[in-house]
């Protein structure tokens, strides 16, 4: 698959770099980050993360600070943007929490949506082949992480593709769309009205058909205004209890929704993983 470099740029002895390509689940061009450690001569483990809403494939990679710790340990991160774009759908944009930039990390089922809105597709089948050929990205070593709308991706994508994420956490992530606004506004447009439908894209739900094989490590800052809201991480936490996943759940004073909570807690979630993946504790 041919990509195009939109920029490339030194950063800690590796290569931080935007591109974008013709992707077949999307039907159309998306592009993503990837940032190459300082040992990219070899098959190295990789990293996804999804991102919030509004957000696209630059945020993380500018606002995260995880380049760092990444050329440390010697892993490749990864975002895709958070939904097709410029699709020309009515109602895909001028709405924060729907359309573009608002994809759910799922494949939607309904029109107009499902003819390009299918991140589901895309960030677990498509997208790793595409980084496996083109980056030398190791796919026996994935996991997966995000933030907000994109913690929920991470989190039912592990739980969906566990052969594909071996190791998963998140950043306040959305657990019970199917109890909280944004999900309510979401799903049903995605994929219709039949609530039976949204149960496959809801992680307290999908929980409850078994344990991940691992730790699930999420931060939450108790000054986020979304919280109580749309965030309700007590949710998961008992249906974690439930089915005995192990959680490591971690709340935190003062802190708020945006990137400064997690630029204080990306070096743990890269620990996180890169232990999960196989390697030495650091």
């Amino acid at each position: 698959m041919a990509i195009q470099v939109l920029g490339e740029h030194a950063c800690f002895g590796g290569v931080q770099g935007f591109y974008q390509h013709d992707s077949a689940s999307c039907a159309g061009p998306m592009r993503f980050s990837v940032y190459r450690p300082p040992q990219a001569a070899g098959s190295l483990p990789v990293l996804f993360y999804l991102a919030g809403l509004t957000c696209n494939e630059e945020t993380f990679a500018i606002k995260a600070g995880a380049q760092r710790m990444a050329a440390e340990l010697g892993l490749m991160l990864l975002a895709p943007d958070t939904s097709p774009r410029d699709t020309g759908f009515p109602g895909a944009t001028g709405d924060w929490e729907f359309g573009e930039g608002a994809g759910f990390y799922l494949d939607a089922t309904e029109a107009p949506w499902s003819g390009r809105f299918r991140m589901e597709s895309y960030v677990s089948q498509e997208l790793p082949q595409l980084i496996a050929e083109e980056f030398n990205a190791d796919l026996e070593r994935c996991g997966i992480f995000g933030h907000s709308m994109g913690g929920h991706g991470a989190l039912t994508l592990a739980f969906k593709h566990p052969q594909r994420f071996r190791s998963v956490s998140a950043f306040a992530p959305i657990v019970a769309p199917i109890e909280v606004p944004w999900g309510q506004k979401a799903l049903p447009r995605y994929l219709g009205e039949d609530r039976r439908a949204w149960l496959r894209h809801d992680a307290c739900a999908l929980i409850a058909e078994g344990a991940f094989a691992g730790e699930i490590l999420i931060d939450q800052g108790l000054a986020d205004k979304f919280l109580m809201s749309q965030l309700q991480p007590e949710r998961f936490e008992a249906a974690c209890a439930r089915v005995g996943q192990s959680l490591r759940l971690r709340r935190h004073a003062d802190y708020d929704h945006g990137y400064y909570f997690i630029q204080s807690f990306i070096a743990d979630h890269l620990r996180h993983h890169w232990q999960a993946l196989g390697g030495a504790p650091r």
